[in-house]
């Protein structure tokens, strides 16, 4: 599914935005022309009883979909092709002074 922010189909109940590689916070505006910046949040909506009592996201796009949510304004967010995936968007990480070795995630 080509997830560009042109062909964006919006649901009734929610809006739905796609995420820029990288971001992690909401960048949407309010009526006063604020950004909300709250955290973007991986949402598991078939575990929502406000979502199931709805059933948009679910009909849209199945039970195993990967959707993010706003933790205030509660726009949803679809991931972007671009982001790669795996990548921890917090940075690499610094190497342990104690000697740890821990092996990398393949």
């Amino acid at each position: 599914m080509s997830t560009t922010a042109v062909d964006v189909q919006q649901l009734g109940n929610h809006k739905l935005k796609v995420k820029k590689p990288g971001q992690r916070a909401c960048n949407e505006k309010d009526a006063k022309n604020k950004l909300c910046a709250g955290h973007l949040k991986h949402w598991f909506y078939m575990t929502d009883v406000k979502e199931q009592a709805c059933g948009d996201i679910a009909q849209a796009f199945g039970p195993h979909a990967e959707i993010y949510r706003c933790e205030h304004c509660k726009t949803l967010y679809l991931p972007n092709e671009m982001d790669p995936r795996g990548l921890n968007v917090a940075g690499r990480g610094v190497i342990s002074t104690f000697g740890l070795t821990i092996q990398p995630k393949k």
